[in-house]
């Protein structure tokens, strides 16, 4: 990659500007992404059923796991930049081949569409981050990340709502929102490269932290070591892992009961679009709004408390009235709160360990532990339906969520008496740098 030109770092040389930059370029690709999502799961409903989930899943979870390795030797032989930009080709391309295969759809090709779309969002948004990174030391962060962060919800809102009036206004129907999609990665593929040309991705030395998320030196007998010698980085792993194992059993009553609600293809795919717009503006408004208070007033913990409370406040609700309001309700108050509060505060209690055996963990868990809990999720789905009528299935896995939202209340409770006063500290030494 050719060295940036004297003018090209002054142009970039506020961290303000740099800040907007990568605001806009997270924008584009969580804008592509919820374009294609409601897509994604329309058509898999419309040429499959959502019994068939968890397998979808536990599929997906099963192949980005076995990709880890070889996308870290790529890494390894390539660099960290041209492996972002030869992701976003390869994303774009395999858009447009299941755009084409769409003229003749069925149950396969609708699959393969799922499992792609969960990958591209996975890959796209950790490349970013990994960039991101790159480019703030902490202080830096702390202070600039909301912003970035805001960028993708503000994305999240603005593809919902496009692939709604799409759909809607247009003569485009929801297999032409793939095309768009490929499209707008393809834009944010072109200001990547743009933005590493100006000097924007100026990695920084961190001396504190000798190892790098992206290389292969994940070791899970090192990570099981660091659990077991500290409880106070057990019950965060703990805390975090019980969230994944939730996350896809409330899924997948929410598109069941999307399925039966909604039998016409566009219709399904607009209701689906306002939804995830919905969704991404109720974080958006937690992040920006709540957030802040939660961790200026109550401290970490608190804002740890807000996603279990509310998930199992609306579980219990759902429980009595199975309907799809109650489980949109149920959904928002996941993945919503997990957006926002949840994520932030998450981050913040990273503080309360040493650096090196928190990075460690960390890395294990967002490598390696989401889908591994997400799958144990999806299990528990298969097992529950094979053995229970619908509506006792129903019951039985909001009676599960339920539990794990008291599980995961507990593990904060103890993170608490462990170290909720450092958490809370670090909280409001980061609002204060971020006022």
């Amino acid at each position: 990659m050719s060295v940036p030109s004297t003018r090209a770092l002054r142009w970039t040389g506020s961290t303000a500007l740099r800040s907007l930059l990568l605001f806009a370029n997270f924008f584009l690709i969580l804008l592509a992404y919820y374009l294609v999502k409601p897509a994604s799961r329309s058509l898999f409903l419309q040429h499959s059923d959502s019994d068939y989930l968890p397998y979808v899943w536990t599929a997906s979870g099963l192949l980005l796991l076995l990709l880890v390795p070889g996308y870290q030797r790529l890494l390894a032989r390539y660099g960290r930049m041209r492996v972002v930009l030869g992701s976003c080709v390869g994303t774009a391309a395999l858009l447009l081949v299941f755009r084409m295969l769409f003229h003749h759809a069925n149950a396969a090709v609708a699959i393969g569409f799922y499992v792609l779309v969960d990958i591209f969002s996975v890959v796209l948004v950790e490349q970013f981050w990994s960039l991101t990174n790159s480019v703030y030391d902490s202080r830096e962060g702390k202070r600039w990340y909301g912003l970035i962060a805001s960028g993708g919800l503000i994305g999240g809102i603005a593809g919902g709502q496009a692939s709604s009036a799409l759909v809607r206004y247009t003569s485009l129907t929801t297999e032409d929102l793939i095309s768009v999609a490929a499209m707008l990665v393809l834009l944010m593929m072109a200001m990547t490269g743009r933005l590493a040309r100006a000097g924007v991705y100026r990695e920084r030395e961190v001396p504190d932290v000798p190892v790098k998320l992206d290389e292969p030196t994940l070791d899970f007998g090192v990570v099981l070591k660091s659990i077991r010698s500290s409880r106070y980085v057990a019950l965060m792993a703990l805390l975090v892992l019980v969230s994944q194992i939730v996350e896809p059993i409330v899924e997948y009553q929410f598109l069941h009961h999307v399925e039966a609600a909604y039998t016409d293809g566009e219709a399904r795919t607009v209701f689906l679009s306002q939804f995830l717009s919905l969704q991404s503006g109720v974080a958006l408004a937690v992040n920006l709004l709540l957030t802040p208070l939660i961790h200026r007033y109550g401290g970490v913990i608190t804002g740890l408390l807000m996603q279990p409370l509310l998930l199992g406040l609306s579980s219990a609700f759902y429980l009595f009235h199975n309907s799809l309001r109650a489980a949109t309700v149920m959904k928002i108050s996941d993945r919503g709160l997990s957006y926002s509060v949840n994520r932030a505060s998450k981050e913040l209690l990273y503080v309360g360990a040493d650096a090196q055996t928190i990075f460690k963990v960390k890395a294990w868990i967002d490598m390696v532990g989401y889908r591994v809990f997400k799958i144990v999720g999806n299990v528990a789905i298969l097992l529950i339906v094979q053995w229970t009528t619908y509506q006792q299935s129903q019951a039985a896995l909001t009676l599960v969520v339920i539990g794990l939202c008291c599980a995961w209340l507990w593990c904060v409770v103890m993170l608490r008496r462990i170290g909720g006063r450092a958490g809370k500290a670090a909280g409001r030494s980061a609002i204060a740098q971020t006022a």
